[in-house]
Formats: C-alpha cells, sequence, structure tokens
C-alpha cells in the first residue's frame, strides 16, 4: 500500500471552470475573481474579500496596510509556517513570540499580557491544523489597547469558533489555497477577510500597482500580487464542496482517534472549536524513528514544522535563540502529520493506525 500525506482533488467541474476562463481570454481581474471574492466572503462570515497570489501575500497586505513603522511590534507564535513571520518583517515590523497552548498548539492567550508593550500593533494568532486559536482572549487584549488582531488562517477554511466561522473573528483573517489546504485554486492563491472598509480599500491597492478605480492612475505605491481568473474560477466550484470535504476530514480524524487510542499523543479538539483537521498531527517520543518506519511501509507522513519559526536562521540573527519557547521547541521534536484528505480509505487509515501499534510495540520489546 502508497499512502500519500495530502490529496488535491481536482475535478470536472474545476477542469470546466478553467476551460470556461481560458476560452474567454480574459485572465486578470475579471468577474471570476470578484464573484469568488464575495462567495469566499459570505461564506466565512466577512464584508470585504480580496483575492491575492498566496497566503504569504495576504498576510504581508495585511500588515502593510497597518502603516507599520520601525519599531512597531507584531505578536504571534512560534510553531506556524515561517511565512507568518517573514511576513511581519517584509512588512517593517518587529517579531515577537508568546509559546503556544500544550493541548491546541496555537497561541497561549494567558502568555499574551506580558508579550504586549507600547510598541504593539497587531496579534496574528493561528488556527494551526485546522484548530482555531482560542479567539476571546486574544481580542479583549487587543481590544484594551487598539491592537489590530490579524488572524493566520491559512490552516483553517470552513473552522468554527464558538459557532462563528473563522474569517468574521478579527479585524482581518489571511487565508492560503495553496494546493494542499482543504480546498485549493489550482496552485498558489490567497485571500484577505475584513469588514474594515479602509484596510480592504487598502489592501485591494496594495495588490494591484496602487490602483483603486482607474487602470491609469495610482493612489499608493503597490505590487502586483493579484489571484487570477483561472485560480479564482476554481477557487469557486471548490467552495461549493468545502464544507463536504471538512466533514469526511472529521469522519477520518474519528477512525485515526479510535483507533490509535492509548498509542500516541492524539489531536486535542475543544468544545469551544470545530476542528476541520487539515492535518491529523500526533506526538510521539521516538518520531523520527517512527516516521522512518511509516515510510517504510508506503506511508507518507509530515513533520509541520520540524523548525519553529525564532530558531530559522534569519531570525536567530535577529537575536532569537534556543529555550525561548519550551513547549513549541518540545513538539517540534515530537509532531507527526499522518495521511490525511476526505478521500481517503477507511482500511487505509487502520493500515496507518496498525503499522504505529506494530511499530509501538517493537519499540516496547527493546
Amino acid at each position: 500500500m502508497k499512502l500519500q500525506r495530502a490529496r488535491p482533488i481536482i475535478d470536472n467541474e474545476e477542469l470546466e471552470a478553467a476551460k470556461r476562463v481560458l476560452l474567454s481570454g480574459n485572465y486578470i481581474l475579471g468577474p471570476e475573481l470578484k464573484e469568488f471574492e464575495s462567495q469566499f466572503a459570505k461564506y466565512s462570515g466577512a464584508r470585504y474579500g480580496v483575492g491575492v497570489n498566496s497566503g504569504t501575500s495576504a498576510l504581508v497586505l495585511a500588515l502593510m496596510a497597518l502603516n507599520l513603522k520601525k519599531n512597531d511590534e507584531v505578536i504571534t507564535a512560534p510553531n506556524s509556517f515561517v511565512a507568518t513571520g517573514n511576513a511581519i518583517v517584509l512588512a517593517g515590523a518587529k517579531p515577537v513570540f508568546v509559546d503556544i497552548d500544550p493541548e491546541t498548539y496555537t497561541m497561549n492567550p494567558d502568555l499574551l499580557e506580558k508579550a504586549v508593550t507600547k510598541n504593539t500593533k497587531a496579534i496574528i494568532p493561528v488556527h494551526l491544523f485546522g484548530h482555531p486559536a482560542d479567539m476571546d482572549p486574544i481580542i479583549d487584549t487587543a481590544k484594551d489597547r487598539n491592537i489590530t488582531v490579524i488572524e493566520d488562517a491559512a490552516q483553517a477554511h470552513g473552522s468554527e469558533y464558538k459557532g462563528r466561522k473563522i474569517g468574521s473573528i478579527g479585524d482581518v483573517t489571511c487565508f492560503s489555497f495553496f494546493p494542499t489546504k482543504n480546498m485549493t485554486v489550482g496552485g498558489d492563491g490567497g485571500m484577505i477577510l475584513t469588514d474594515n472598509e479602509e484596510i480592504h480599500k487598502k489592501c485591494f491597492m496594495l495588490r494591484d500597482a496602487g490602483r483603486w478605480d482607474s487602470k491609469s492612475r495610482s493612489e499608493i505605491f503597490g505590487y502586483n500580487m493579484r489571484l487570477n481568473e483561472i485560480s479564482a474560477a476554481i477557487g469557486k466550484e471548490q467552495l461549493k464542496k468545502l464544507d463536504g470535504w471538512n466533514e469526511k476530514r472529521r469522519q477520518n480524524a474519528k477512525i485515526y482517534t479510535k483507533n490509535l487510542e492509548g498509542l500516541v499523543q492524539l489531536p486535542t479538539e475543544k468544545e469551544w472549536a470545530k476542528h476541520i483537521y487539515h492535518l491529523y498531527v500526533i506526538r510521539c517520543k521516538k518520531r523520527d524513528d517512527l516516521k522512518k518506519f511509516l515510510s517504510e511501509n508506503g506511508i507518507e507522513t509530515g513533520i509541520h514544522y520540524p523548525i519553529p519559526i525564532h530558531l530559522q536562521p534569519p531570525f536567530m540573527k535577529l537575536g532569537f535563540r534556543h529555550g525561548l519557547f519550551p513547549i513549541t521547541e518540545r513538539y517540534a521534536n515530537e509532531i507527526l502529520s499522518l495521511p490525511m484528505s476526505p478521500v481517503i480509505k477507511k482500511e487505509e487509515i487502520e493500515y496507518t493506525a496498525d503499522k504505529i501499534r506494530e511499530f509501538h510495540s517493537k519499540s516496547e520489546k527493546r
């Protein structure tokens, strides 16, 4: 048996959508993008959507819309993909990290207060693996100090916090449509959601050479970070299927949990959360040995992420070092992402669990 860790799904509907746009000859800033922005914003409970060319661009532009200055600080968690930290630096601010909650792997709100200073301008909670961060205490901390909350929802399409879809809780939410996400656009892509008209307009202009309502007039300095029409058309089709796919992921997670109980540390779903299992992440003390054993048995796994952001070389040059965030650093040596997708079969999950059980049994005998 050969199992991929992730399986992007492109069906006839997506192929037909791409063909429709290709034949139209309208590839940039057309009706497909406007419709996708509107539909994705409505789905997530937000007023405005701005489609961009990647999740990283979404974060960078959202931060740039705040007009950050040299000594301004942005707080996030250190166990995300490095792009979360990169965006802070690229937007001209100073990254500040707080360690994670040991159960959800998301930002620990209890540690946030000590990290806030007079220079804090934004907080970026990361909804990791499909489980939302605990937003209420984060927003309470921010609201008292006029700090902007930008949600990194690159792995949280359709997840919920206290009955509300992620995308409508903070001031801004940034999504990625990278091919392995719960929905994709057939390549890189991203979306910025907000209810704030000023932030929406600024991000809209920043993604397209600073233009607002004229092709020949730029209101501000801007970039070329647009989402193309083909990707937007594919995104529209994927959005129709997202809830169904997420439900299948949740069902598959239950099968994993039932078969792995007592063998490894399993994912947590808080009572206030709806986990959509972008990744099914376990923890194991002998992670590297387990990963090698599963690979030998045809099972592809991943590590999200083996090097915390603050220990990446460019961030260590900023003064970060080992030992600052002990839970993040410990978990980086234990976490393992198992194969997960809406189309993974029950027997494939059970095969993976059987091999983990076999590894566990052999390890106990040593």
